[in-house]
C-alpha cells in the first residue's frame, strides 16, 4: 500500500464532484483528501485527490476516471515531481499570556501567520506540506494539551518546473 496523489481535471458542472466521490466509494476506495477549484477557464475545474492503494488498485482508479464522461485529463502525481501544499488552521484556546506569546514565538521560527486573536484563544494558519502540517498538528496538540481545534484542507498540487516538494 502506497499513498497516492492524482489531479483530474473536469466539466465545471452541478453533480460532476457527487459522481466523482461517488465513483470512489462505490468501489469502496476511501478518499483521504480530496480538493476542487476551478481553472482558468471557468468550465473546467481540477481535483486534487489522495488514496492509498496498492498498484492494481490504482491502475483500476485512474482506467474508471479516465472513462468517465466529466473527466478531461487525469493526471497521476506519484512519481512524478510537484510542487503541493495544504491549508491547515490550528486554534488554541483558553491561553495565558505566557501561552500566547510561546504560540507567536513558533509562528515566528515556523513562518506560521497568527490571523486572529483575542484575550484568551490564538488562531494560526499554515500552509506547508502535509507532512509539515502533521508535526505542527503534533508540536501544538502535545504543547496546549485539550485546547486545540484542528481544521485543515485538502492538498493542492500543481507539476513542478524545475524542484520537488511534497
Amino acid at each position: 500500500m502506497k499513498k497516492r496523489w492524482i489531479s483530474l481535471y473536469v466539466e465545471n458542472e452541478v453533480g460532476v464532484l457527487a459522481k466523482i466521490a461517488g465513483l470512489f466509494s462505490g468501489k469502496s476506495y476511501n478518499l483521504e483528501s480530496l480538493t476542487v477549484g476551478e481553472t482558468q477557464d471557468k468550465t473546467v475545474s481540477r481535483m486534487t485527490i489522495s488514496v492509498t492503494s496498492d498498484d492494481r488498485t490504482f491502475e483500476q482508479i485512474k482506467k474508471q476516471l479516465n472513462r468517465s464522461v466529466e473527466v478531461i485529463k487525469v493526471i497521476d502525481f506519484t512519481n512524478i515531481p510537484i510542487h503541493m501544499k495544504e491549508i491547515l488552521y490550528i486554534k488554541v484556546t483558553n491561553c495565558t499570556t505566557q501561552d500566547k506569546e510561546e504560540i507567536f514565538r513558533i509562528a515566528q521560527v515556523f513562518h506560521l501567520n497568527v490571523v486572529d486573536y483575542d484575550k484568551k484563544n490564538v488562531l494560526i494558519e499554515c500552509i506547508k506540506t502535509e507532512a509539515k502540517n502533521n508535526e505542527m498538528i503534533e508540536l501544538f496538540q502535545n504543547l496546549f494539551l485539550n485546547r486545540v481545534e484542528i481544521v485543515r484542507g485538502g492538498s493542492v498540487a500543481v507539476e513542478s518546473i524545475s524542484v520537488n516538494e511534497r
